[in-house]
C-alpha cells in the first residue's frame, strides 16, 4: 500500500483511520449484504477491493493537508510520474498537473477551487507526465478535523485520455478534412463569417481564393482513385507551404480549395500569390511510382469590394473561378460586375456551338511557319475561327474552352483535321499544314483510324501532315500513350510537341515519343530581349536539345525584330508569329502560294513593346471638380490613349475612374487635337485574364463616408469637347 505521513508516531493509526474515512461507504456495503461483519473485517475488505481497484488502473486516490500538500497517493500515479509514492508524499498536489496556459480554463480553476475549499466532481486536466499527453478527472472534498477546522482534501482519479482522444477525434473530423488535415467546408465557413462580420465593424478589407485542379479527374481515371488521395495530400502541402497559416487554408471537397486572406486587398500582391500558387501546383508530383502532371485554376474576390457577406463573397470568386477556367485553365481571375453576364454570354455561346459546324459557321484559317535564316514559308498552322451571325468572329480562346467541357471537342477536331488536309490538298505548293491535336482527341483509340481516313480521303501526302500534340497527354498510361504513338506514326505524319517548357516537361518522353519538331512556348520569347532575363538561355538549352535528338524547333509568337534577331542568334530552325504574318483565309494563302516559293520579309516594331489590349471603352476623366465621359483605347500597364477632350495641355493630371471603386492617377504626356497619350503614376497589374486592374480600389466604405459629407454638393459632368475648352 502506498505510503502515509507519520504524525507523533501514531502513522499506523492515522493510516488506518484514513482508509476507513475513503472505504466507509464500501464496508457498509459488505455489511448490508453479509450481515453484521466484525468492523476489523470489514477494513480489510474494503482494503483489499481499494487495492485490487488501484491495481487495476481505472482510478486512484489522493488525499492532502491543509496546507495542500499530498499526504496520500496510489502508487500506480506516482510511477507514471517516474517516483514512488512515499517521494511524492509532501508534493504540493497542484504539481501533479500541467500549468494553467491562456486558453486553458479548466487548469486555472483546481487552486481557485483549493483556495476556497470548495468540492469538486470530475474535473479534468492535463497530468505532468514527461513525454506524452495524458488526462485525468479530479474529484475532491474538503475534510474538517473534531474541532470543525479545515484537515485538507480526499478525492479520486480517473484517467480520460481515451475518452479526451476520442473526443478531440471527433471535433477534428467535424471541422478538419481527414484526407489532408485542412480545415474542411463547414470550419472555414464559420471562420470567414467570423473574420467578415468583425472586419464589417472595423472596415477591414478580407480576401478569398477558390482554386480548382486542372486535369485532376485525369489522375484518378487513369492511376485510381488512391493515387488521387495521395495527390491531394501532396497538393496541400504545398497550399500550406505558400500561405504559411494552416487555419486560413482549407479543402472544400474533391479537388476544390479554398483561401482566406486578412487585411489583403492589394491586387498586385493577390495576383503575384495566385501565379505563385498556380506555378508550385503545376510542378510535377511523384504518386506511388507514378509522375504526374496537373494544373489550378484560381478565382480572387476581395470583401468588402465584391461582396459584404460569405455568401456574396464564394458566389463571386466562384464566378471569378469560373471564367479563369473557361479562359484556358492555368490563370487567375479577379471578379468583376461583368462577369454575371458572362456566365450568361457563356451559357448562349454553348448552346450555338452545338450547332455552328451544321450551319457552316466554322473556318480555317492558316499561320505561316517561316524558315528563320531564309524567311521561305515552309509550313502553316491551321487554326480554327467562327464566324458567329450575332457576335461575329469569336476567338478560339474563348469557345475551346467550352467545346471541351461541354464534350464537342471531339467533333469540332475531327472538322478541322478533315477541313485542312481536304484544303491542303488544293495548295499549288508542297507545304505542310499543322492540325492541333487535344488531350482528349490523343486519348480516343479512334483517333489514328480518322486521321488514316482524312488522308486517304482528300490524296493528302502523310509527310505533309503534322500533328501538334501537348505534353498533357503524357498523363495517361504510358503503355496506351506508346501505342498511340506507334499507330500514328505508322501514318507516315510529323509529330510535333507543342508549347514546350510550359509543363514542366521531362526528358525521359522525349527519348521514347517519335516527335520530329520541338515548339517552344511563347512564353519564353516574351522578355527573352529584356535585360536580365534567363530566357534566352532556356531557348538555347532547348535548341541544343532538339539538335541532339535530330528534331526542328519553332519558335512561336515572334512579334519584334529584336526578338528574331535574338532567335536567329540561338539558331532555332523556324518562326511563327506576327512578325512575318498573321493567320491568313485560305483564298489568301493559295493567292501568296501560286508561285511554288512562299517568301514572306519579317515586319514589325523594333523593339518588344508592353502588352497594350486593344479596346475602346468608355471611362470618365475626372479634372478639379469636373467629370468628363471620354473613350479609352490601346490602354497598358503605364498609360493608354484617351479621346474626347480637344487640346488638353500636356502636364494636366486626371484621375480616371475606371469603375467599381478603380481609380488611377494620370498624367497627360502628349496633346494631339481630340487624342491624349497619358502615364498613370501607379502602373496597373493584370488581372489574370489578358486584361489589367488597378492595383488598389476606394473603400466602399469611404465612398460612403464622402457620400455623406457631399450630399449637398453636385458636381459638373462635362462630355463634350467644347465643355473642355469652356472649362
Amino acid at each position: 500500500m502506498p505510503s502515509r505521513i507519520d504524525a507523533d508516531g501514531q502513522g499506523e493509526a492515522v493510516h488506518d483511520e484514513t482508509q476507513r474515512g475513503l472505504l466507509g461507504r464500501i464496508g457498509s456495503r459488505i455489511g448490508k449484504v453479509r450481515g453484521p461483519v466484525p468492523a476489523a473485517l470489514q477494513t480489510r475488505e474494503a482494503l483489499l477491493l481499494l487495492r485490487n481497484y488501484e491495481e487495476s488502473g481505472r482510478g486512484w486516490f489522493w488525499s492532502t493537508d491543509a496546507d495542500g500538500r499530498l499526504t496520500y497517493i496510489s502508487e500506480a500515479v506516482a510511477a507514471l510520474m517516474g517516483r514512488s509514492g512515499g517521494e511524492l508524499l509532501g508534493t504540493v498536489f497542484t504539481d501533479l498537473f500541467q500549468p494553467a496556459d491562456g486558453q486553458d480554463e479548466r487548469q486555472r480553476s483546481l487552486p481557485f477551487l483549493l483556495m476556497r475549499q470548495s468540492k469538486f466532481d470530475e474535473l479534468p486536466l492535463r497530468a505532468a507526465v514527461e513525454g506524452e499527453t495524458r488526462w485525468w478527472a479530479i474529484s475532491g472534498r474538503p475534510q474538517v478535523d473534531t474541532g470543525g477546522r479545515f484537515a485538507g482534501y480526499r478525492g479520486s482519479g480517473a484517467d480520460i485520455t481515451a475518452q479526451r482522444q476520442s473526443a478531440e477525434d471527433a471535433s477534428r473530423l467535424a471541422l478538419y478534412d481527414s484526407l489532408t488535415g485542412l480545415a474542411n467546408r463547414f470550419h472555414i465557413s464559420k471562420k470567414l463569417d467570423t473574420t467578415l462580420a468583425a472586419f464589417t465593424q472595423q472596415q477591414r478589407s478580407c480576401a478569398i481564393m477558390l482554386l480548382d485542379l486542372d486535369r485532376f479527374k485525369q489522375v484518378n481515371d487513369t492511376l485510381g482513385h488512391p493515387a488521387g488521395d495521395a495527390l491531394l495530400k501532396q497538393v496541400a502541402e504545398r497550399l500550406l507551404k505558400i500561405v504559411g497559416d494552416k487555419e486560413m487554408v482549407s479543402r472544400l471537397g474533391g479537388d476544390e480549395f479554398q483561401i482566406i486572406l486578412p487585411d489583403q486587398e492589394d491586387r498586385g500582391k493577390l495576383g503575384d500569390l495566385a501565379r505563385d500558387i498556380i506555378a508550385s501546383l503545376s510542378q510535377p508530383y511523384s504518386v506511388e511510382g507514378s509522375r504526374c502532371i496537373i494544373g489550378a485554376s484560381v478565382g480572387v474576390a476581395i470583401a468588402p469590394f465584391d461582396g459584404m457577406t460569405s455568401d456574396d463573397l464564394v458566389r463571386n470568386a466562384d464566378l471569378a473561378l469560373y471564367a479563369a477556367k473557361g479562359s484556358g485553365r492555368g490563370r487567375f481571375r479577379f471578379y468583376s460586375s461583368d462577369l454575371h453576364q458572362a456566365a450568361e454570354d457563356r451559357r448562349v455561346l454553348e448552346e450555338d456551338l452545338r450547332d455552328a459546324l451544321a450551319r457552316g459557321q466554322m473556318e480555317l484559317n492558316y499561320q505561316p511557319i517561316v524558315n528563320a535564316k531564309t524567311n521561305m514559308v515552309t509550313g502553316v498552322e491551321a487554326l480554327i475561327r467562327w464566324n458567329h451571325p450575332e457576335r461575329g468572329a469569336i476567338s478560339p480562346s474563348i469557345f475551346v474552352p467550352i467545346a471541351e467541357e461541354a464534350n464537342l471537342i471531339w467533333p469540332i477536331g475531327e472538322w478541322v483535321l478533315r477541313r485542312a488536309c481536304e484544303e491542303a490538298a488544293r495548295w499549288p505548293s508542297k507545304l505542310r499544314v499543322a492540325v492541333n491535336v487535344s488531350p482528349i482527341q490523343f486519348a480516343n483509340e479512334e483517333l489514328p483510324k480518322i486521321v488514316a481516313n482524312a488522308l486517304a480521303t482528300t490524296g493528302l501526302a502523310p509527310d505533309r501532315l503534322e500533328l501538334e500534340i501537348t505534353e498533357s497527354v503524357f498523363l495517361g498510361d504510358s503503355n496506351e500513350t506508346a501505342r498511340m504513338f506507334k499507330a500514328l506514326k505508322g501514318l507516315g505524319v510529323r509529330l510535333a510537341l507543342d508549347d514546350f517548357g510550359t509543363g514542366y516537361s521531362s526528358l525521359g518522353y522525349l527519348q521514347s515519343a517519335p516527335f520530329d519538331k520541338i515548339k517552344i512556348d511563347q512564353s519564353f520569347v516574351r522578355g527573352a530581349t529584356v535585360q536580365g532575363s534567363r530566357n534566352g538561355a532556356i531557348i538555347a538549352a532547348i535548341v541544343a536539345l532538339a539538335e541532339a535528338l535530330e528534331m526542328e524547333t519553332t519558335a512561336e509568337g515572334i512579334e519584334s525584330l529584336d526578338q528574331l534577331d535574338l532567335i536567329r542568334k540561338l539558331n532555332v530552325s523556324h518562326v511563327q508569329g506576327f512578325v512575318y504574318s498573321q493567320p491568313v483565309p485560305q483564298a489568301e494563302l493559295v493567292e501568296r502560294a501560286e508561285a511554288g516559293s512562299w517568301s514572306i520579309k519579317p515586319a514589325g516594331p523594333a523593339k518588344q513593346r508592353t502588352d497594350r489590349v486593344s479596346l475602346f471603352r468608355k471611362v470618365a476623366a475626372i479634372h478639379d471638380n469636373h467629370r468628363y465621359g471620354v473613350v479609352m483605347r490601346n490602354l497598358s500597364a503605364s498609360g493608354a490613349f484617351i479621346e474626347g477632350l480637344l487640346d488638353v495641355p500636356v502636364g494636366t493630371r486626371f484621375v480616371i475612374d475606371f469603375g467599381e471603386g478603380q481609380l488611377v492617377t494620370a498624367i497627360v504626356r502628349r496633346s494631339m487635337n481630340h487624342q491624349q497619350g497619358v502615364e498613370f503614376e501607379i502602373p496597373l497589374v493584370s488581372d489574370g485574364n489578358g486584361g489589367l486592374c488597378t492595383r488598389h480600389r476606394v473603400s466602399p466604405y469611404l465612398i460612403a463616408a464622402a457620400a455623406q459629407q457631399t450630399s449637398a454638393m453636385t458636381l459638373p459632368t462635362f462630355t463634350t469637347t467644347s465643355d473642355w475648352k469652356a472649362a
